[in-house]
């Protein structure tokens, strides 16, 4: 066993042991691929729900409801699947995830009522659970210079990089293409081949720990890192999950457009700034990148706001440049801080609880946007949401703050 010398956000060395030699820069990528497929098919429906409103004749609290059951079914999935690969291997939990992926596309193309989409949904909910953890701790063990940081940064932009393709390919193909609900879950199940591929020839290194059934939990020596880190890429995708579900709507409705790829697109390109954003900050301090980044996420929220009360389409660009910058800052700071302190044996299972957080983020605050949008109208909704949470980012901002003023208090 050798270990790896890392250094701590507060400038003492840190000695992490490391179990497995690095990868093959081949191995690495198409591992990085495969988490960026997955997220791209789980958000390839988002600009299609508004066609599936009038199609299967339901509304936008049913779409909220169809992101709460892909959340319901994840995070078990994580809970269980995580420790479990640190068990038996990446190869055991990461094949049967992207099979599970295919399944949930192949759901969508044949949906001809609203219980197919629910169906979808869990299928997808359970991959994506499966494999974010196992990935995310694949791309860490198979980073062919044992960069940990450089890992965190590829794990974090494939999964963003994902989210954004999702709902730009969807868009395009179903506004210019034939067959605009079955065409892209056919490209995704195609563009999953490789993936199964890589998943089953993926090496099986000998099991680090047992599993065995048990409670959420994180070590102790993580805890607090965990925490404020996990508080922040909360916040991050809370904004993520709101673009995912209804702002394609609240575009549609500023807009006076009906355009499939217009509606998709305001979604890519928040996502692709914060991609571009993490690119950028690479190497920077990860407190200082969750801090700015929930400055600009909270400004970001604002005009959001702003933009639905002065119905401008403009505002409303800006508000998504900004808002996927900050969105950005703060998870690439985040999931950068848990991954340097995970320990090896239960790197995975650190990592699986801290996407527990960050789904919850993206499933759970929407939810409550979908309910209020039935009394206030969605306009108003989002604005209200968009004023809530960005209160809460700088609250969660002065807590950070203080932590790098004052490491010991905090």
């Amino acid at each position: 066993m050798t270990t790896e010398k890392l250094t701590a956000s507060t400038g003492d060395p840190l000695v992490v042991p490391t179990h497995r030699a690095p990868g093959s820069p081949a191995r690495f990528w198409i591992t990085a691929y495969t988490l960026l497929l997955l997220l791209t098919g789980t958000n390839l429906p988002t600009p299609l729900y508004r066609g599936y409103e009038q199609a299967f004749g339901f509304s936008p609290l049913v779409v909220t409801l169809i992101f709460a059951v892909y959340v319901a079914a994840l995070i078990p999935s994580l809970l269980i699947a995580g420790p479990l690969s640190d068990s038996i291997g990446r190869r055991k939990v990461l094949l049967p995830a992207v099979i599970l992926a295919a399944l949930g596309s192949l759901s969508f193309a044949l949906a001809d009522n609203v219980g197919w989409l629910f169906a979808a949904r869990i299928l997808q909910g359970l991959a994506v659970g499966a494999a974010s953890g196992a990935l995310t701790a694949a791309l860490s063990e198979l980073e062919p210079n044992g960069d940990r940081r450089r890992a965190a940064l590829v794990s974090t932009v494939a999964s963003v990089g994902g989210l954004g393709a999702g709902p730009l390919l969807a868009g395009l193909l179903a506004e210019y293409a034939p067959a605009p609900r079955v065409l892209p879950f056919v490209v995704e199940i195609v563009l999953l081949i490789p993936a199964l591929f890589a998943m089953a020839t993926l090496p099986t290194a000998r099991p680090t720990t047992k599993w065995r059934p048990r409670r959420p939990s994180v070590p102790a020596s993580v805890r607090g890192v965990f925490v404020t880190s996990g508080m922040a890429s909360f916040l991050a995708f809370t904004v993520v999950g709101l673009f995912l579900s209804l702002v394609p709507t609240y575009v549609t409705k500023l807009s006076g457009s009906s355009n499939l790829a217009l509606a998709g697109g305001a979604v890519a390109l928040m996502l692709v700034c914060s991609a571009v954003a993490q690119i950028l900050a690479s190497g920077k301090a990860a407190l200082g990148l969750q801090i700015t980044g929930l400055a600009l996420l909270a400004v970001g929220l604002v005009l959001l706001a702003v933009a639905g009360q002065v119905s401008s389409l403009s505002l409303l660009l800006i508000a998504t440049v900004v808002g996927g910058i900050g969105q950005g800052l703060a998870f690439l700071g985040g999931i950068t801080e848990v991954n340097r302190v995970a320990p090896p044996d239960r790197h995975a299972d650190v990592l699986s609880s801290f996407y527990v957080v960050i789904y919850c983020g993206v499933g759970i605050p929407v939810i409550s946007v979908g309910f209020l949008a039935g009394v206030t109208g969605l306009l108003a909704a989002v604005q209200w949401f968009a004023g809530v949470v960005a209160v809460l980012c700088l609250i969660d901002l002065l807590v950070l703050s203080r932590k790098r003023r004052n490491p010991a208090a905090a």
